[in-house]
């Protein structure tokens, strides 16, 4: 039974993390703010959402995101304000722009250079040596090795 209940508050924790005292009156606000707090990653948990989080700054994090809806920002606006604050890492899915594409690039072009490079070594290997020698360099080398 006490399994059953650790496991229950394990999977069920991430659904109480945003507390009943945060919560704003106005449900369409209350749901910019959730989809906002769903796209921003806690500083302290890795790959956590502050909407998940339990953690003291991601509590700050939704806060923070509330008044600025309250103040009567746009999404963006919000967003950009926490990025401003905390930088590009609090973002799930950061924008592929600027010095993140060179990032969003970097694995895809790598694996398709990786691929050629071994294409290329495979089929040299496989084709077998290219330079034989010639008849007289092959009389020469018996003589040399004669001696």
């Amino acid at each position: 039974m006490r399994r059953l209940a650790l496991i229950l508050a394990l999977v069920a924790a991430p659904a109480f993390a945003v507390q009943p005292d945060e919560v704003l009156d106005d449900p369409a606000l209350e749901a910019r703010a959730r989809e906002i707090s769903a796209g921003l990653r806690c500083p302290v948990c890795r790959n956590e959402s502050i909407d998940e989080s339990n953690a003291g700054v991601s509590r700050d994090l939704r806060l923070y995101v509330r008044e600025r809806l309250l103040a009567g920002d746009s999404d963006a606006q919000v967003v950009r304000a926490v990025v401003d604050r905390y930088g590009e890492f609090v973002m799930l899915k950061p924008d592929a722009s600027g010095a993140n594409l060179v990032l969003w690039l970097a694995a895809p072009l790598l694996l398709v250079l990786a691929g050629g490079v071994a294409f290329v070594s495979i089929r040299r290997r496989a084709a077998g040596p290219e330079d034989r020698l010639s008849e007289e360099e092959e009389a020469r080398l018996r003589d040399i090795l004669d001696r």
